[in-house]
């Protein structure tokens, strides 16, 4: 099974402030048949204007990555935590019981293009907790980084739930693959570029479903992608 969900058919708008793209149901955007995938809630590719963001908001029981693909996000949250994250960082907060936090893009000129990922936890009630590293643009070229996981492996940041985030970047002509292992489902994500994923074609904002237990990867042009390994 290999089921292309494509980028110009997610829900979304353009607000001014906020230009967003909805892979999955979210807010005022219904979808029945995509609801999200496995524990994969939630996909936004958020563009924020200058000097704009979302102010404090509540969450709970979410494990909520920002991977910011261009420009920087300032992070606040009741938890005390204040940070910048910035292109290729891995940011996790889990929402857990209960958790407030805003979003905002520092600069006064360029906007800041991220994707939201929201994966729904193992279980609910979990102590809020919040992790942001550093994941170097050498590590991914040519290769899948893992970034999250469930137990922390290899230096990813740390999820409540059965699943794995890989990033890689791809120039024009690299092949990257990945074995699925039995009864796991994958996600891939094209945040940037074109590639094809077992013989398919995908682009920017293309997202897919599979279950093929092997996945190639090939980058017809420079791309950054996210893999999702799903229980």
């Amino acid at each position: 099974m290999l089921e292309i969900r494509p980028s110009t058919e997610r829900g979304g708008g353009d607000y001014g402030w906020l230009n967003t793209r909805h892979t999955f149901s979210f807010d005022q955007y219904r979808d029945p048949h995509w609801m999200g995938f496995r524990s994969l809630r939630v996909i936004n590719e958020d563009f924020v204007a200058p000097g704009n963001g979302f102010p404090m908001h509540p969450h709970r029981d979410m494990e909520i990555i920002t991977y910011v693909l261009k420009g920087a996000l300032a992070h606040k949250d009741s938890m005390g935590n204040g940070s910048i994250i910035h292109p290729g960082d891995g940011q996790r907060m889990s929402a857990g019981s209960g958790v407030r936090h805003s979003e905002a893009n520092p600069s006064t000129k360029d906007p800041v293009h991220l994707l939201q990922i929201w994966i729904t936890p193992d279980r609910s009630g979990h102590q809020p907790g919040y992790e942001q590293k550093s994941f170097p643009e050498e590590e991914k070229r040519g290769r899948f980084l893992l970034i999250a996981s469930p137990d922390g492996d290899q230096g990813s940041v740390t999820i409540h739930q059965d699943a794995k985030l890989y990033v890689s970047l791809l120039s024009p002509g690299q092949q990257v693959e990945h074995e699925l292992g039995q009864g796991r489902f994958g996600w891939l994500q094209v945040a940037k570029g074109a590639v094809d994923l077992n013989g398919r074609s995908l682009k920017q904002g293309d997202g897919a479903a599979t279950d093929d237990p092997r996945l190639i990867v090939s980058a017809r042009e420079e791309s950054e992608i996210l893999l999702f390994d799903l229980a």
